[in-house]
Parts: C-alpha cells; structure tokens; sequence
C-alpha cells in the first residue's frame, strides 16, 4: 500500500512541478513515468535495508536463495527506475519493469497466502494487491510507450 501512496503523490507533486515550469514534468504522462522511477526507489530501498529479511519470506520456497533473489531484485528495481528517467532507455525499462513486476507477484501471491508480515502487519492482501499491480503495469505502459 505504502508503493501506491508514494506513487499516487509523488505523481501530484510532479505534475504541479511540471506547471509551474519544469518542463520535463510538462505532461501527466510524463511526470507519472518519474513518480514511477520514485516509487521503484522507494520500493528497491526495502530489499536493503533491515526489511530484506521480511521480503525473502514472501519468495515461494520452491525458489533458491530467497535473499539472492531479494537483493537481485532491488538491484533490477534501482535500474530500472534510472532508466525510467532517461529518454533513451524509458521504453525500455517500462518493458523490463513490467515484467519484473509480473514476476514478483508470484511472491505477492505467496505471501498474501503464507501470512507473511511485513513490520509486523500482514502483507497487502490479494483483493487490494491484484488491482494495486495492475494499476502500476497499466501506469509504466502508458507512460513509456511500452
């Protein structure tokens, strides 16, 4: 949930940047591709931090290495949010998040399934998080082009 709301409000604060002059926020399409790459900063900064721990439980056993995988996945999320600001790559990193994303619901799934916490609180439950996931793939087509 903590993803949507800084997505949905970096989004408004870029876009009134982009109003009063920024332009490279001068389009909502625009501005939502960098409240994406904020919100994948945010979301990568957990696969580092203490929360690391919490996120490799939510990675289905059948899978090796949970915390590889945790730290693999911060680092695609890290490069794709940088690549989300550079005009060259967007497209291209819209592609390569979508997917990503795909894949680690996979996890969000196992986790909605196992009752995985995440500080202490259940992870986002499946009725709130299938939308939640493609509310984010629809927003990185639309705003890359995809």
């Amino acid at each position: 949930m903590a993803a949507l709301i800084v997505v949905l409000l970096s989004w408004v604060v870029l876009r009134i940047a982009g109003t009063v002059g920024v332009p490279t926020l001068d389009s909502w399409r625009d501005s939502a591709r960098y409240a994406l790459a904020v919100m994948f900063l945010f979301t990568a900064a957990a696969h580092f931090n203490k929360m690391r721990y919490e996120i490799a439980q939510m990675i289905p056993r059948a899978l090796p290495n949970p915390l590889l995988l945790v730290y693999v996945t911060g680092i695609l999320e890290f490069l794709g949010a940088i690549g989300l600001t550079l005009a060259q790559f967007h497209r291209l990193a819209g592609i390569c998040l979508i997917l990503l994303l795909l894949g680690m619901f996979v996890a969000n799934v196992n986790a909605a399934r196992t009752g995985v916490t995440l500080r202490g609180k259940p992870a986002t439950p499946l009725w709130l998080r299938t939308p939640m996931q493609i509310f984010f793939v629809v927003l990185l087509w639309w705003s890359t082009g995809a």
